[in-house]
């Protein structure tokens, strides 16, 4: 596997993806044992599987990264991309599945009662059908943790600077999110910062405090059209770095 290492000033540095889909989403083929060697090749070393209501994904994917001898190279976030009945919260350090449909309030509650993370993910693009409603936002406000300041499939660029004025007022760290749905979408969007791997938390919260965030926008027409061909072409060759 190729392992593209990168240094700053001396200092050997990784991009972290906090939005990452897979097959075990509905609506994406990106098979787990296709990804270690996709992140070792962008130098995307930590990302956060966050599949559509399912939570499973990430500790399969942390297995085959065991497996393979890269669990000192990678990181691997087990999370979920969870419907509220007021639309989608990623949910990140999870230890099992949670339901969809409960509201936003309920979902932060069992979200920290496994000790993990609330992130609000795609900004306050309107025209993000899924997006959390504005109003659920504002209730649940001094429980999230984390707030995604560039997602790569938003209608408009505009919306990230929103989301990240949103988080600068209160002070909250901030992420990127590839909101990846096929295998080279992933590390689309990063957060760069110096190499560590990520167990915990608290990891996670000290390395996104040294990080800058950087990514590419992509129109949603654009991306919608590459993801089709992407997964036709899929179906005929390994979408995976040669």
């Amino acid at each position: 596997m190729q392992n593209n290492l990168v240094f700053r000033d001396g200092v050997q540095v990784m991009r972290v993806d906090l939005h990452v889909h897979t097959e075990v989403s509905h609506d994406c083929r990106t098979r787990l044992r296709d990804i270690p060697a996709w992140m070792l090749r962008t130098n995307t070393r930590v990302i956060a599987v966050t599949d559509h209501d399912q939570q499973r994904g990430g500790p399969e994917l942390a297995r085959i990264v065991a497996d393979l001898g890269l669990d000192n190279r990678l990181s691997i976030i087990p999370g979920e991309e969870v419907t509220t009945s007021e639309g989608e919260l990623n949910a990140l350090f999870l230890q099992q599945r949670i339901p969809a449909g409960l509201s936003p309030e309920e979902t932060v509650r069992e979200i920290k009662a496994q000790g993990g993370l609330v992130m609000l993910q795609h900004g306050f693009d309107p025209l993000k059908r899924y997006r959390l409603r504005p109003e659920a936002t504002q209730r649940i406000a001094a429980d999230i943790d984390i707030v995604e300041v560039f997602n790569s499939r938003l209608s408009r660029h505009h919306w990230n600077g929103v989301a990240l004025a949103w988080a600068n007022r209160r002070g909250l760290p901030v992420c990127a999110g590839s909101d990846a749905h096929t295998l080279r979408d992933i590390g689309e969007a990063w957060a760069e910062t110096p190499f560590r791997l990520i167990h915990t938390p608290a990891d996670l919260l000290a390395t996104l405090g040294e990080s800058v965030v950087g990514g590419r926008w992509t129109h949603p027409v654009y991306a919608y059209g590459r993801k089709q061909w992407r997964t036709l072409n899929g179906r005929f060759r390994r979408d995976e770095p040669a």
